[in-house]
């Protein structure tokens, strides 16, 4: 299952093309806020899944019966690009639980690369409602090889996986591995290059959001 947002109009088509945008992109504090605006919209569209419960809630005036959430989910991302994205959606489910992953590629003395897992800190998964941030979907194969340990190592109950611009190949290959998770993406290219960036993507969020990195 995929919902992706820009097949409806909203102002989210706006923030993601300021975030394709090469000028706009010079902007390093409205890009890292264009992509926690994207966070916020999908974390919304998200919570329309989310079950509720009715309450009494006490105004000044009397009672007003609010449906709310009855379980908040907890938020992970993997670092570094999917911070200013994970903080989009713990704008909007500001009680949630977070956990943080880290995974890099190795490349090999051949030019392929492998993805290796580095850090994880997380709270315990158990029957819980688990939402993974990760702005950008190339390959999948990072996003994947976390996911399948977090659900070997935990009895997830639901898993969403939620990225600002997804590849066809990625899709495929979360979708492949991981059959049951919900993805949401803000928009989907069909193209990857040799080094899987995505075309036209955006070029190296992590890079745009806080500089380029040495190692």
């Amino acid at each position: 299952m995929i919902d992706i947002l820009t097949k409806r109009n909203s102002v989210a088509n706006n923030f993601i093309a300021e975030l394709r945008d090469v000028e706009i992109q010079k902007d390093r504090l409205r890009f890292r806020r264009n992509i926690e605006r994207i966070g916020e919209i999908m974390a919304y569209e998200i919570s329309k899944t989310l079950n509720y419960t009715l309450q009494e809630i006490e105004t000044p005036l009397g009672i007003a019966q609010m449906q709310t959430i009855s379980e908040q989910p907890v938020l992970l991302t993997i670092i570094r690009a999917g911070l200013p994205f994970h903080q989009g959606f713990l704008n909007v489910f500001d009680h949630a639980e977070s956990g943080f992953l880290a995974a890099y590629r190795h490349t090999k003395k051949s030019g392929e690369f492998e993805i290796q897992k580095k850090y994880q800190n997380t709270p315990n998964l158990d029957g819980r409602i688990v939402i993974v941030c990760d702005t950008m979907l190339a390959t999948g194969k990072s996003l994947v090889l976390c996911c399948k340990e977090l659900l070997a190592e935990y009895a997830i109950k639901e898993l969403h996986i939620a990225t600002v611009i997804a590849s066809d190949e990625g899709i495929q290959h979360v979708r492949a591995f991981i059959p049951n998770a919900q993805i949401w993406a803000g928009d989907v290219d069909h193209e990857l290059t040799s080094k899987s960036y995505i075309v036209p993507g955006l070029g190296d969020a992590g890079d745009l959001a806080y500089g380029t990195k040495e190692h």
